[in-house]
């Protein structure tokens, strides 16, 4: 094996570890969003308020970070957890996964608001993590999503739905319409249709 494709062959695998650990910051914190449904059954308003003010806060610092300026943690975080397709540009993923979970919260009811937010943090946070790490058959008409990281959503949203209290068919219909949602190619965008949708779909089936 010559040195130039060692060179190729040891740069291809540092980008692979890169592309992978920043997917992992960015989808812990996406998977964050799961403690809404507990504060919000603990304190409504002020999980509200809380989460208005974290989307106000983390706008004007991603306005900032454009300018140049690092508004503390926010800023690091942002940049860490940016893929290579947002570089230079505002990153609006954690403003759409704010907004997503707090339509659901205060359109659906309880378990229905809870369900569709567990489907977001879970079902689209775990199923990008399998699709990069074990990701290899890739699904059509999707932009990329793969057949692994559908699976994983599946399974995801099923397990959320059934601990949630939905019986195993009503269970298994809101994991499907999640995984129907989640590998359509919506980008950031997922983060509103994915709670929407499911939230829609579980107040049917309830």
């Amino acid at each position: 094996m010559s040195d130039l494709t060692i060179f190729l062959v040891n740069n291809r695998q540092r980008l692979m570890i890169d592309q992978l650990t920043t997917e992992i910051i960015r989808k812990s914190i996406h998977m964050l969003i799961a403690l809404v449904p507990l504060l919000a059954a603990w304190n409504y308003g002020l999980t509200v308020t809380l989460m208005l003010m974290g989307i106000v806060v983390y706008t004007y610092s991603e306005f900032l970070r454009q300018q140049g300026y690092e508004v503390a943690i926010i800023s690091k975080l942002t940049s860490a957890a940016a893929r290579k397709r947002d570089a230079g540009k505002f990153v609006l993923g954690p403003i759409t996964l704010g907004l997503g979970a707090l339509l659901a919260l205060i359109v659906f009811p309880r378990t229905v608001s809870t369900i569709a937010i567990y489907a977001l943090a879970f079902g689209d946070g775990l199923s990008s993590l399998a699709g990069r790490m074990f990701g290899s058959i890739t699904l059509p008409l999707t932009k990329g999503k793969s057949l692994e990281g559908s699976l994983t959503c599946f399974l995801a949203v099923l397990t959320a739905a059934y601990a949630t209290g939905y019986e195993p068919v009503r269970a298994l219909i809101i994991a499907l319409s999640a995984t129907l949602l989640e590998a359509a190619p919506t980008k950031d965008f997922d983060n509103f249709i994915i709670p929407l949708g499911v939230g829609i779909v579980a107040l049917l089936v309830h």
